[in-house]
Parts: C-alpha cells; sequence; structure tokens
C-alpha cells in the first residue's frame, strides 16, 4: 500500500497529495464549523471547549507517532519550530476569547480571516513561492471571499472600545505566521513531530482557559456538555494534522486560502441542508468567490 505521507510514494500521485490532505481538511473542518458553537449553546463555555479540544488533539497526536515508531524530532530548532506553531495557533485562540469580550464578532472575525494573506506575503518573499495564473486568481478570489462568511454592514465602530481592533490583527498575525512556519518547519522534520508540538502547546494553554472560565454561571457537565464537545473537536483536531500534511506536499501560497476558504463553505451548504438557513446576500457572494477560489486553486499546477 503507497503510504501519502511518505516522501517516497509514487512521483505520478505526489504532485497531487497536497490536494487530497487540503480537502480532508477542508471536509472536516466544514463539519466541525457547522456544529462548532452546539457546546456553547448548551451550556457548555467557550474556554472549557478549548481545553477538550487540546485534549483530543492527544488521540491523532500518538497515532501518528506510534506509526512514525515514536521517533520524535527533538533538536533544539525542531522543538523551537514546533512550539512556535503550537503557540502561534492556540496562543491566537486565547486572545480571541478575550477579543470577542470586547468588541463586535461581525468586524473581528472579517479581519482574522484574512490570516492567509500574511502567510502567502511571508511565503512570496521568504520562500519564493509561486504559482500559475489560475492559482494566483484562485488566491485574490479567496482572500476577498474570507471577510465576506462574517462580516455584517453595520458599521465600523469602537462604541465597545478600541482594543478589539489591535487584538483583531494580533490573532490575524499569529494564524497567518503559523502556517508559514508550518510550510517551512515541514522542510526539516517529521510532520508528524510537528503535529506532536502543536499538541503540547494546547495542553500548555489549557490553564489560561481555565483561569477565564466564569465558574459562576451553571455549567452543563452532561453528556452533551463535554461529550459532546469532544465529539465535535475531534474533527478540528484530525483535520489540523491534515493540514500539516498538505503543507508538506503543497506551496503555503495555495494550501491556505484553499483551506480557509474551503471550510465555511461547506459549513454554508451544511447549515442550509440540515438547518434551512439561508445565507444572507453578502454571505452568498462570499460562497461564490469561495467556490470558484478553491476550483482554481484545485486545479492550479
Amino acid at each position: 500500500m503507497t503510504d501519502l505521507t511518505s516522501p517516497a510514494a509514487a512521483p505520478m500521485g505526489a504532485s497531487r497529495r497536497w490536494l487530497l490532505f487540503a480537502l480532508m481538511t477542508v471536509g472536516l473542518w466544514g463539519v466541525w464549523g457547522a456544529f462548532a458553537s452546539v457546546s456553547a449553546q448548551r451550556g457548555f463555555p467557550e474556554t472549557l471547549v478549548y481545553c477538550v479540544w487540546a485534549l483530543t488533539m492527544v488521540v491523532p497526536a500518538l497515532i501518528v507517532l506510534k506509526r512514525e515508531k515514536w521517533r520524535l524530532d527533538r533538536d533544539p530548532l525542531s522543538i523551537l519550530y514546533g512550539l512556535l506553531i503550537g503557540l502561534t495557533g492556540a496562543g491566537g485562540q486565547m486572545v480571541l476569547f478575550y477579543a470577542v469580550t470586547t468588541g463586535p464578532a461581525y468586524l473581528i472575525f472579517p479581519i482574522i480571516s484574512l490570516s492567509p494573506l500574511v502567510t502567502i506575503l511571508m511565503s512570496l518573499v521568504l520562500l519564493k513561492e509561486r504559482t500559475t495564473r489560475l492559482g494566483a486568481l484562485g488566491v485574490v478570489l479567496a482572500l476577498i471571499a474570507l471577510p465576506l462568511f462574517d462580516f455584517s454592514p453595520q458599521g465600523f465602530s469602537f462604541s465597545q472600545g478600541a482594543a478589539w481592533f489591535p487584538l483583531s490583527l494580533i490573532i490575524m498575525l499569529c494564524w497567518g505566521v503559523q502556517a508559514f512556519f508550518m510550510k517551512l518547519a515541514n522542510t526539516r522534520m517529521r510532520a508528524e513531530s510537528i503535529f506532536f508540538y502543536m499538541m503540547l502547546s494546547g495542553l500548555l494553554l489549557t490553564p489560561a482557559a481555565i483561569a477565564m472560565t466564569d465558574f459562576s454561571k451553571p455549567i452543563n457537565w452532561g453528556w452533551d456538555g463535554p461529550g459532546l464537545a469532544a465529539v465535535i473537536q475531534i474533527l478540528n483536531a484530525v483535520g489540523a494534522l491534515f493540514l500539516v500534511y498538505a503543507f508538506r506536499h503543497g506551496k503555503a501560497i495555495v494550501v491556505a486560502p484553499l483551506t480557509n476558504a474551503g471550510g465555511p463553505l461547506v459549513t454554508a451548504v451544511i447549515a442550509l441542508l440540515i438547518v434551512g438557513v439561508m445565507p444572507g446576500e453578502l454571505k452568498m457572494v462570499g460562497l461564490a468567490l469561495a467556490f470558484i477560489a478553491a476550483a482554481l486553486l484545485a486545479s492550479a499546477p
């Protein structure tokens, strides 16, 4: 059986392995996005959902490490890269918990969604990555589509204070830098080691998430609290693992916008089919652009 994660795999499939893993990430994150808010709606706080997510990362991390005969890159640079990737991702999530309490989500999330722009600029300048004209068009359309998924034309306002704006930029920077270093680290260390350090970083920040939790309010500790959160968050965790493999085999300037635009596209389709929720006009434009962008990015050599 051909190992799709191994550099020794057949050359014919090598050029499209990135697409396989990117599409699996899109599918898993799309389903996850459709149900991600269910736990909080049922009385299980987002901060504790983060803790559950961090624990679900352990399962796929151990599975892929066992598959690699427990070989873990332990040299200082690998550890630095691994923790940098993990802490920028998990740290951005921590900042997001605070940002949404200080400002409007309908403006925060569109700004954060532009994190692939950071990844693309860094990859163009530092890694000298390039793509075809069709691929470039797909990148541009994806970057236009991303803010439209969450934006609501309610006006740019600092009525809740100005702190949310720099916080949004910090999160965008964190997640953009994370994706860049995920690609960079894949050139010198095992993808399984990268994911292990991502898992470790997530666990290291769980005390901060617990400290941010308001335990004075009722918390649903039933099966549809942490139990349901675990079922939903394992989709996120496995999707993150496939994302690491996508960056291993593909260009960051293509993988980042495809996965960031494709996930919300799948989420919107699921919401339409299951809940019957029709997206607003701006989101419909974003979905159309995301679909075209995904097709262009997937077909670009």
